[in-house]
C-alpha cells in the first residue's frame, strides 16, 4: 500500500492555489520532479498530503485504479485539488501555481523567457540522467554519463547564468527574485548528488553554487531540509 502523510498547516498560500493538494509520486526519497513540485509548496508555506508508491507497487496502480484514470498517460505526479480538479505534468503545475500566488515567475517577458529557457535545458539534462542511471546497464552508462552529458549541461548552466545580464542581478535564474526555474535546477543539481556533502559536486561551478545556497537558506527550505520530512 502507498504511504501517506501530511506536510505543514494549511495556509493563505493553499487558499491561492485552491486548497491542500494531494500528490501522487514515486517513494523516491526526496527525489525527481515530483520534489520540484513539493519544493514551491514549501517554500510558499502551503501545506500539501503525499502518497508515495514504491517501484515495485506502482505498475499494478498504473494499469488499473484512480491514479490510471486520472491520468491516461500514466505518468506521475498527479496532484488531486479539492473539487476533483486533476493537475498533470510537473513543469505545468509550477507555472499553475505560481501565477495563483502571484510569485516564481518573470515580470517581465525577457524574465518569463528566461526562466523557461533555463527549465527547458535542465529537462533536456533530466531526461539524459534518467535514461543513464535507470540504465539496465547503469554501472558503465551512469559514470559516462556524469563525465560527458552531465559536465556538458554543467558548464551550459553556468555560462548562462554567467552571461544573463539578468542572472548577474542576483544568485537565482532572474537575479534577486525566486522562480519556478530555481526549483527545477535545484532539484536536478540535488539529484545529481551535485549539492550533498558541502556543493563538493559543484567545485567548478561557482554560479551554480550560489543558486544552490541561496535556494537552500530560504527559511522554508532550510526548515524542511533539517526535518524528519525530508529524505536524503
Amino acid at each position: 500500500m502507498p504511504h501517506e502523510f501530511t506536510y505543514d498547516i494549511e495556509s493563505a498560500a493553499n487558499k491561492a492555489i485552491g486548497g491542500v493538494p494531494i500528490i501522487h509520486y514515486f517513494d523516491f526519497q526526496s527525489r525527481g520532479r515530483g520534489q520540484a513540485v513539493r519544493l514551491l509548496l514549501i517554500d510558499a508555506g502551503a501545506a500539501y498530503k503525499d502518497v508515495r508508491y514504491t517501484f515495485e507497487e506502482w505498475p499494478k496502480y498504473k494499469r488499473s485504479g484512480p491514479v490510471a484514470e486520472m491520468n491516461p498517460t500514466g505518468n506521475i505526479p498527479v496532484i488531486e485539488m479539492p473539487g476533483g480538479k486533476i493537475l498533470t505534468q510537473s513543469y505545468a503545475i509550477l507555472r499553475h501555481w505560481g501565477r495563483q500566488l502571484g510569485a516564481y515567475d518573470g515580470k517581465t517577458e525577457d524574465e518569463k523567457y528566461w526562466a523557461d529557457a533555463i527549465c527547458d535545458i535542465v529537462i533536456d539534462w533530466r531526461t539524459l540522467f534518467i535514461a543513464a542511471f535507470f540504465s539496465d546497464n547503469q554501472k558503465e552508462d551512469y559514470p559516462k554519463h556524469q563525465q560527458g552529458d552531465r559536465k556538458r549541461f554543467l558548464n551550459a548552466i553556468e555560462t548562462h547564468l554567467k552571461g544573463s545580464d539578468l542572472s548577474r542581478r542576483g544568485p537565482y535564474v532572474i537575479g534577486s527574485k525566486m522562480t519556478y526555474a530555481d526549483f527545477v535546477l535545484f532539484q536536478l543539481l540535488h539529484d545529481e548528488n551535485l549539492i550533498q556533502d558541502g556543493r563538493k559536486g559543484l567545485q567548478e561551478y561557482p554560479r551554480l553554487v550560489q543558486l544552490a545556497d541561496a535556494v537552500q537558506s530560504r527559511p522554508n527550505i532550510k526548515k524542511f531540509f533539517s526535518s524528519d520530512a525530508y529524505l536524503g
